[in-house]
Protein backbone atom coordinates (compact mmCIF):
# COMPACT_ATOMS: atom_id res chain seq x y z
CA UNK A 1 0.00 0.00 0.00
CA UNK A 2 1.64 3.68 -1.14
CA UNK A 3 1.26 5.57 1.84
CA UNK A 4 -0.21 9.62 1.81
CA UNK A 5 1.68 12.64 2.90
CA UNK A 6 0.81 16.28 3.07
CA UNK A 7 2.86 17.53 0.15
CA UNK A 8 4.79 20.63 1.09
CA UNK A 9 6.79 21.35 -2.31
CA UNK A 10 8.97 22.80 -0.18
CA UNK A 11 12.39 21.92 0.31
CA UNK A 12 13.68 21.61 3.95
CA UNK A 13 16.55 18.91 3.51
CA UNK A 14 19.74 19.20 5.09
CA UNK A 15 22.83 20.17 2.86
CA UNK A 16 24.79 16.87 2.90
CA UNK A 17 22.00 14.60 2.87
CA UNK A 18 21.41 12.21 -0.22
CA UNK A 19 19.36 13.00 -3.15
CA UNK A 20 16.86 11.30 -4.32
CA UNK A 21 14.67 12.28 -7.20
CA UNK A 22 12.35 10.06 -9.80
CA UNK A 23 11.68 10.84 -13.02
CA UNK A 24 7.74 9.68 -14.55
CA UNK A 25 7.26 9.53 -17.80
CA UNK A 26 3.79 8.62 -19.44
CA UNK A 27 4.66 6.18 -22.16
CA UNK A 28 2.33 7.45 -25.91
CA UNK A 29 0.27 9.56 -23.36
CA UNK A 30 -1.95 10.77 -25.64
CA UNK A 31 -2.53 7.03 -27.24
CA UNK A 32 -2.93 5.66 -24.06
CA UNK A 33 -5.61 7.94 -23.01
CA UNK A 34 -7.80 7.16 -26.23
CA UNK A 35 -7.64 4.19 -25.56
CA UNK A 36 -8.76 4.25 -22.39
CA UNK A 37 -11.78 5.70 -24.23
CA UNK A 38 -11.96 2.80 -27.01
CA UNK A 39 -10.19 -0.39 -25.81
CA UNK A 40 -10.50 -1.86 -29.68
CA UNK A 41 -7.38 0.12 -30.27
CA UNK A 42 -4.93 -2.23 -27.44
CA UNK A 43 -2.75 -3.48 -29.05
CA UNK A 44 -2.90 -1.79 -32.53
CA UNK A 45 -0.61 0.53 -34.63
CA UNK A 46 -2.09 3.85 -33.51
CA UNK A 47 -0.97 7.56 -34.13
CA UNK A 48 -2.98 10.84 -32.58
CA UNK A 49 -2.79 13.23 -35.53
CA UNK A 50 -4.26 15.45 -38.18
CA UNK A 51 -5.45 14.19 -41.09
CA UNK A 52 -3.15 12.18 -43.70
CA UNK A 53 -4.46 14.53 -46.44
CA UNK A 54 -2.88 18.13 -46.14
CA UNK A 55 -0.37 19.11 -43.44
CA UNK A 56 -1.16 16.89 -40.67
CA UNK A 57 1.38 15.55 -38.29
CA UNK A 58 1.85 13.01 -35.86
CA UNK A 59 1.41 13.91 -31.98
CA UNK A 60 1.87 10.86 -30.31
CA UNK A 61 2.24 7.15 -31.57
CA UNK A 62 2.19 3.60 -30.02
CA UNK A 63 4.89 1.24 -29.77
CA UNK A 64 3.21 -0.84 -32.18
CA UNK A 65 3.18 1.77 -34.70
CA UNK A 66 6.79 2.53 -34.00
CA UNK A 67 7.90 -0.69 -34.97
CA UNK A 68 7.17 0.35 -38.40
CA UNK A 69 9.32 3.40 -38.20
CA UNK A 70 6.33 6.14 -36.96
CA UNK A 71 7.68 9.24 -34.89
CA UNK A 72 6.04 12.13 -33.14
CA UNK A 73 5.76 15.33 -35.65
CA UNK A 74 6.21 12.66 -38.56
CA UNK A 75 3.92 13.68 -41.49
CA UNK A 76 0.70 11.44 -41.27
CA UNK A 77 0.52 10.76 -44.77
CA UNK A 78 4.30 9.30 -44.19
CA UNK A 79 3.13 7.54 -41.20
CA UNK A 80 0.84 5.71 -43.13
CA UNK A 81 2.59 5.27 -45.85
CA UNK A 82 4.91 3.54 -43.09
CA UNK A 83 2.18 1.56 -41.73
CA UNK A 84 -0.72 0.83 -44.09
CA UNK A 85 -2.43 -0.47 -41.34
CA UNK A 86 -2.49 2.31 -38.80
CA UNK A 87 -4.96 3.94 -37.27
CA UNK A 88 -5.40 7.69 -36.77
CA UNK A 89 -7.06 9.48 -34.04
CA UNK A 90 -7.71 12.95 -34.02
CA UNK A 91 -6.54 14.41 -30.86
CA UNK A 92 -8.55 15.42 -28.12
CA UNK A 93 -6.17 17.98 -25.87
CA UNK A 94 -8.66 18.68 -23.50
CA UNK A 95 -8.85 15.43 -22.40
CA UNK A 96 -5.28 14.78 -22.16
CA UNK A 97 -5.05 18.06 -19.45
CA UNK A 98 -7.52 16.73 -17.49
CA UNK A 99 -5.49 13.39 -17.52
CA UNK A 100 -2.17 14.88 -16.54
CA UNK A 101 -3.92 17.37 -13.86
CA UNK A 102 -5.14 14.65 -12.23
CA UNK A 103 -2.30 12.70 -11.90
CA UNK A 104 -0.40 15.48 -10.76
CA UNK A 105 -2.45 16.04 -8.00
CA UNK A 106 -2.55 12.50 -7.36
CA UNK A 107 1.33 12.39 -7.53
CA UNK A 108 1.60 15.71 -5.21
CA UNK A 109 -0.17 13.59 -2.37
CA UNK A 110 2.35 11.28 -2.74
CA UNK A 111 5.54 13.01 -2.74
CA UNK A 112 6.24 16.25 -0.34
CA UNK A 113 8.34 18.11 -3.84
CA UNK A 114 6.82 17.30 -7.23
CA UNK A 115 7.78 19.25 -10.53
CA UNK A 116 5.98 19.15 -13.53
CA UNK A 117 7.83 19.28 -16.23
CA UNK A 118 5.05 18.61 -19.35
CA UNK A 119 2.02 17.38 -19.79
CA UNK A 120 3.15 13.71 -19.71
CA UNK A 121 6.28 14.15 -17.28
CA UNK A 122 6.85 14.93 -13.56
CA UNK A 123 9.91 14.90 -11.23
CA UNK A 124 9.25 13.55 -7.78
CA UNK A 125 11.82 14.24 -5.05
CA UNK A 126 11.50 11.70 -2.49
CA UNK A 127 14.37 12.98 0.18
CA UNK A 128 13.88 12.53 3.23
CA UNK A 129 11.40 9.62 2.54
CA UNK A 130 13.02 6.97 3.19
CA UNK A 131 11.25 6.19 6.59
CA UNK A 132 7.80 6.88 4.95
CA UNK A 133 8.55 4.50 2.44
CA UNK A 134 10.24 2.15 5.08
CA UNK A 135 14.13 2.75 3.71
CA UNK A 136 12.62 1.34 0.16
CA UNK A 137 12.68 3.68 -2.23
CA UNK A 138 12.88 1.19 -5.38
CA UNK A 139 9.87 -0.53 -4.11
CA UNK A 140 7.65 2.64 -3.64
CA UNK A 141 8.58 3.99 -7.34
CA UNK A 142 7.28 -0.03 -8.32
CA UNK A 143 4.30 0.84 -6.25
CA UNK A 144 3.56 3.87 -7.63
CA UNK A 145 4.07 2.71 -11.01
CA UNK A 146 0.86 0.54 -9.90
CA UNK A 147 -0.76 3.21 -8.69
CA UNK A 148 -0.51 4.84 -11.88
CA UNK A 149 -2.05 1.91 -14.28
CA UNK A 150 -4.72 0.97 -11.86
CA UNK A 151 -6.19 4.30 -10.64
CA UNK A 152 -5.96 5.98 -14.22
CA UNK A 153 -5.20 3.26 -15.91
CA UNK A 154 -2.14 4.78 -17.80
CA UNK A 155 1.06 2.72 -18.01
CA UNK A 156 4.02 4.63 -17.14
CA UNK A 157 7.98 4.55 -17.10
CA UNK A 158 9.47 5.85 -13.43
CA UNK A 159 13.37 5.88 -12.95
CA UNK A 160 15.25 7.26 -9.64
CA UNK A 161 18.28 8.41 -9.18
CA UNK A 162 20.69 11.16 -7.12
CA UNK A 163 19.48 13.76 -9.82
CA UNK A 164 17.22 15.28 -12.49
CA UNK A 165 19.30 14.18 -15.63
CA UNK A 166 20.72 10.67 -14.52
CA UNK A 167 17.06 9.78 -13.57
CA UNK A 168 15.43 11.37 -17.08
CA UNK A 169 17.93 9.42 -19.05
CA UNK A 170 17.79 6.31 -16.78
CA UNK A 171 14.14 6.34 -17.69
CA UNK A 172 14.76 6.19 -21.52
CA UNK A 173 16.73 2.96 -21.17
CA UNK A 174 13.69 0.87 -19.68
CA UNK A 175 10.82 2.36 -22.00
CA UNK A 176 8.17 1.81 -21.91
CA UNK A 177 6.74 0.48 -18.78
CA UNK A 178 9.74 0.11 -17.30
CA UNK A 179 11.42 0.80 -13.55
CA UNK A 180 14.66 1.65 -12.44
CA UNK A 181 16.88 2.25 -9.59
CA UNK A 182 20.50 4.11 -10.16
CA UNK A 183 22.13 3.81 -6.34
CA UNK A 184 24.38 6.73 -5.42
CA UNK A 185 27.51 6.14 -6.39
CA UNK A 186 27.47 4.22 -9.37
CA UNK A 187 26.01 7.01 -12.17
CA UNK A 188 29.31 6.82 -14.22
CA UNK A 189 29.04 3.14 -14.51
CA UNK A 190 25.88 3.45 -15.41
CA UNK A 191 26.33 6.05 -17.75
CA UNK A 192 29.53 4.57 -19.26
CA UNK A 193 27.88 2.44 -22.06
CA UNK A 194 25.39 4.21 -23.51
CA UNK A 195 25.52 6.05 -26.41
CA UNK A 196 26.42 9.79 -26.21
CA UNK A 197 23.33 10.77 -27.86
CA UNK A 198 21.35 9.63 -24.84
CA UNK A 199 22.47 12.86 -23.00
CA UNK A 200 19.75 15.45 -22.83
CA UNK A 201 20.73 18.08 -25.46
CA UNK A 202 22.58 15.63 -27.80
CA UNK A 203 21.56 15.76 -30.77
CA UNK A 204 22.26 14.32 -34.57
CA UNK A 205 24.48 16.88 -35.12
CA UNK A 206 26.15 17.31 -31.50
CA UNK A 207 26.38 13.37 -31.84
CA UNK A 208 28.08 13.27 -35.18
CA UNK A 209 30.61 15.89 -33.99
CA UNK A 210 31.33 13.90 -31.00
CA UNK A 211 31.58 10.65 -33.36
CA UNK A 212 34.30 12.05 -35.79
CA UNK A 213 35.98 12.93 -32.77
CA UNK A 214 35.69 9.16 -31.38
CA UNK A 215 33.47 9.81 -29.03
CA UNK A 216 30.76 6.96 -29.48
CA UNK A 217 29.85 6.20 -25.90
CA UNK A 218 29.73 8.05 -22.76
CA UNK A 219 32.53 6.79 -21.52
CA UNK A 220 34.75 7.98 -23.83
CA UNK A 221 33.58 11.46 -22.57
CA UNK A 222 34.44 10.25 -19.16
CA UNK A 223 37.73 9.63 -20.44
CA UNK A 224 38.60 13.10 -20.84
CA UNK A 225 38.69 16.53 -19.44
CA UNK A 226 35.91 18.63 -19.22
CA UNK A 227 38.38 21.29 -21.20
CA UNK A 228 38.64 19.04 -23.71
CA UNK A 229 34.60 18.78 -24.56
CA UNK A 230 34.33 22.29 -24.34
CA UNK A 231 36.67 22.87 -26.69
CA UNK A 232 35.23 20.68 -29.47
CA UNK A 233 31.38 22.30 -28.75
CA UNK A 234 32.06 25.64 -26.96
CA UNK A 235 30.16 26.26 -23.88
CA UNK A 236 27.48 23.32 -24.37
CA UNK A 237 30.29 20.76 -23.80
CA UNK A 238 30.30 21.92 -19.94
CA UNK A 239 27.13 20.28 -19.56
CA UNK A 240 27.81 17.30 -22.01
CA UNK A 241 30.83 16.53 -19.56
CA UNK A 242 29.19 17.31 -16.30
CA UNK A 243 26.10 14.94 -17.16
CA UNK A 244 29.00 12.28 -18.85
CA UNK A 245 29.96 11.98 -15.32
CA UNK A 246 26.79 12.01 -13.63
CA UNK A 247 26.07 15.34 -12.49
CA UNK A 248 22.93 17.15 -12.70
CA UNK A 249 20.60 19.51 -11.20
CA UNK A 250 19.27 17.59 -7.61
CA UNK A 251 16.52 20.22 -6.26
CA UNK A 252 12.94 20.96 -8.29
CA UNK A 253 10.91 23.81 -9.11
CA UNK A 254 8.13 23.58 -7.64
CA UNK A 255 5.12 26.01 -8.44
CA UNK A 256 5.47 28.99 -6.31
CA UNK A 257 9.04 29.41 -7.24
CA UNK A 258 8.20 30.17 -10.85
CA UNK A 259 8.36 33.47 -12.15
CA UNK A 260 7.83 31.69 -15.81
CA UNK A 261 5.95 28.35 -17.37
CA UNK A 262 7.95 26.86 -20.47
CA UNK A 263 8.83 24.26 -22.71
CA UNK A 264 11.80 23.29 -24.80
CA UNK A 265 12.45 20.62 -27.49
CA UNK A 266 15.83 19.62 -28.50
CA UNK A 267 15.27 17.41 -31.73
CA UNK A 268 17.20 14.04 -31.97
CA UNK A 269 17.66 15.23 -35.75
CA UNK A 270 17.84 18.78 -36.96
CA UNK A 271 14.73 19.52 -38.61
CA UNK A 272 14.64 21.74 -41.78
CA UNK A 273 10.62 21.16 -42.80
CA UNK A 274 8.44 24.24 -41.65
CA UNK A 275 5.38 21.96 -40.81
CA UNK A 276 7.12 19.60 -39.18
CA UNK A 277 8.41 22.39 -37.05
CA UNK A 278 4.94 23.87 -36.67
CA UNK A 279 3.89 20.21 -35.26
CA UNK A 280 6.82 20.64 -32.43
CA UNK A 281 5.75 23.83 -31.63
CA UNK A 282 1.90 22.95 -31.17
CA UNK A 283 2.76 20.20 -28.70
CA UNK A 284 5.31 22.54 -26.97
CA UNK A 285 2.18 25.26 -26.69
CA UNK A 286 -0.33 23.14 -25.79
CA UNK A 287 1.81 21.60 -22.80
CA UNK A 288 2.18 25.59 -21.78
CA UNK A 289 -1.27 26.58 -22.00
CA UNK A 290 -2.22 23.13 -19.99
CA UNK A 291 0.30 24.28 -17.17
CA UNK A 292 -0.89 27.49 -17.20
CA UNK A 293 -4.57 26.65 -16.66
CA UNK A 294 -3.48 24.13 -13.86
CA UNK A 295 -2.14 26.65 -11.60
CA UNK A 296 -4.81 29.63 -12.56
CA UNK A 297 -1.90 31.65 -14.31
CA UNK A 298 -2.42 33.51 -17.54
CA UNK A 299 0.76 35.25 -19.16
CA UNK A 300 1.35 38.67 -20.86
CA UNK A 301 4.50 37.59 -22.71
CA UNK A 302 4.92 34.52 -24.85
CA UNK A 303 8.30 34.20 -25.86
CA UNK A 304 10.03 31.40 -28.64
CA UNK A 305 13.56 30.30 -28.45
CA UNK A 306 14.88 28.61 -31.78
CA UNK A 307 18.36 27.24 -32.18
CA UNK A 308 19.80 26.52 -35.62
CA UNK A 309 22.17 23.36 -36.08
CA UNK A 310 25.26 25.56 -36.44
CA UNK A 311 24.10 26.73 -32.30
CA UNK A 312 22.90 30.33 -33.35
CA UNK A 313 20.14 31.29 -30.97
CA UNK A 314 17.49 33.40 -31.31
CA UNK A 315 14.77 34.56 -29.14
CA UNK A 316 11.80 36.73 -30.46
CA UNK A 317 8.78 37.68 -27.79
CA UNK A 318 5.07 39.66 -28.12
CA UNK A 319 3.43 41.45 -25.10
CA UNK A 320 -0.07 40.63 -25.92
CA UNK A 321 -3.73 40.55 -23.19
CA UNK A 322 -3.35 37.98 -20.65
CA UNK A 323 -4.03 34.59 -21.40
CA UNK A 324 -4.24 30.63 -20.86
CA UNK A 325 -5.71 30.07 -24.25
CA UNK A 326 -4.02 27.42 -26.60
CA UNK A 327 -5.02 28.77 -29.96
CA UNK A 328 -4.05 32.23 -29.26
CA UNK A 329 -0.77 31.13 -27.71
CA UNK A 330 -0.39 28.60 -30.92
CA UNK A 331 -1.07 31.83 -33.51
CA UNK A 332 1.27 33.75 -31.54
CA UNK A 333 3.61 31.19 -31.67
CA UNK A 334 3.61 30.84 -35.29
CA UNK A 335 4.22 34.55 -35.77
CA UNK A 336 6.90 34.54 -33.91
CA UNK A 337 8.60 31.41 -35.59
CA UNK A 338 7.98 33.26 -39.14
CA UNK A 339 10.67 36.22 -37.75
CA UNK A 340 12.60 33.78 -36.49
CA UNK A 341 12.96 31.27 -39.21
CA UNK A 342 14.97 33.35 -41.98
CA UNK A 343 17.70 30.85 -42.91
CA UNK A 344 17.88 27.72 -44.49
CA UNK A 345 19.65 25.97 -41.95
CA UNK A 346 18.04 22.88 -39.98
CA UNK A 347 16.59 23.65 -36.57
CA UNK A 348 17.69 21.63 -33.50
CA UNK A 349 15.73 23.18 -30.68
CA UNK A 350 12.85 25.01 -30.14
CA UNK A 351 11.28 26.58 -27.14
CA UNK A 352 8.14 28.22 -25.76
CA UNK A 353 7.79 30.27 -22.67
CA UNK A 354 4.96 32.26 -21.08
CA UNK A 355 6.25 34.72 -18.71
CA UNK A 356 4.98 38.05 -16.52
CA UNK A 357 2.11 36.03 -15.43
CA UNK A 358 -0.61 36.60 -13.51
CA UNK A 359 -2.58 34.61 -10.79
CA UNK A 360 -6.41 34.31 -11.53
CA UNK A 361 -6.74 33.69 -7.89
Amino acid sequence: MVQQLKPTNSDTTVPDQKRYIAHLDLDCFYVSVERIKDRSLIGKPVVVGGTPTGRGVVASASYEARAFGVRSAMPTGRALRLCPDLIIVRGRFGDYTEYSNRLYRRVMELAPVVERASIDEMYLDLTGCEILYHHDLPGFIKRLQQVVLTEFHLPCTIALASNKVVSKIAAQTVKPAGVVYVPHGTEKDFLAPLPVAAIPGVGEKTDEVLRKKGFLHIADLQAVTRERVQKILGKHGIWIHEVANGLGPDHLVTDHERKSIGNEETFAADVADKAELEAHLFKLTEEVGSSLRYRHLKARTLTLKLRYADFQTLTRAATLEPTDDDVLIYETMLKLLGLALTRRTPVRLLGVRASHLIDEE
